[in-house]
């Protein structure tokens, strides 16, 4: 009984992180650049994640400081707790002229420092090379990694790389857009159904144990009557 009942809590408690991931998606529908998680279970029930990388639709703000990647490959960010990688291209100009995310962090050049815009005609060309009034000041640093299951979410639209930063590579393609974002990976109709697949399975799950903690009341009373 104890192993039939350990059933059905095992499978309840995969919906509730199934729940958690889903309810995740659903909030990021619209976040710029984000990526979806891929949740799968091992032997053991314990619960893993993987980032889902494929591409998200990409639309036109027609703001020469947005730029969306193609493909493979993250922008560079220098943050307080040094060097991340993102997706998210909406990108502005701080005080010093320099180009900075959404959170005002720099965004990184080839050679390895922050890009600085001095002046007022910006172009950026499909292969990174950012121009400024018609002089070439460098180009954005645009990595991907040969193993890219070691890349990790962090929170705020960064990743993190869990392996040897010299893995990073350049990608086959390099892709540019500029005066485009690329949105979030999610399709929020299908989160939506698995959010009702969830739901069912959950409810299933909790009727199963409802019945067994009947079964164990009754036999609990039988037995106490014979006894």
């Amino acid at each position: 009984m104890i192993l039939q009942m350990t059933r059905p809590v095992q499978a309840g408690l995969r919906q509730e992180r199934k729940y958690e991931v889903n309810s995740n998606h659903l909030a990021n529908g619209d976040t710029t650049g984000f990526k979806k998680d891929l949740l799968s279970f091992d032997s053991m029930m314990k619960a893993n994640l993987s980032v889902d990388l494929t591409q998200g639709d990409v639309i036109s703000t027609e703001n020469k400081l947005d730029m969306a990647l193609f493909d493979e490959g993250f922008f560079k960010v220098e943050t307080p707790a040094g060097v991340r990688y993102t997706r998210n291209g909406n990108f502005h100009l701080d005080n010093q002229g320099r180009i900075v995310d959404s959170l005002g962090h720099p965004v990184l050049g080839e050679a390895g420092g922050p890009m600085v815009v001095d002046g007022t005609n910006l172009y950026v060309s499909e292969g990174g090379d950012v121009e400024v009034d018609g002089e070439i000041i460098g180009r954005l640093s645009v990595v991907t990694f040969e193993d890219t299951k070691k890349v990790e979410k962090e929170g705020s639209g960064y990743f993190i790389y869990k392996g040897d930063p010299a893995d990073e590579i350049p990608p086959q393609n390099i892709l540019v857009k500029q005066g485009s974002l690329e949105r979030s990976n999610v399709s929020v109709v299908q989160e939506m159904t698995e959010m009702i697949d969830i739901y069912r399975m959950y409810e299933a799950s909790q009727k199963m144990m409802q019945t067994f903690d009947e079964v164990d009341g009754r036999t609990i009373n039988e037995v106490g009557k014979l006894m």
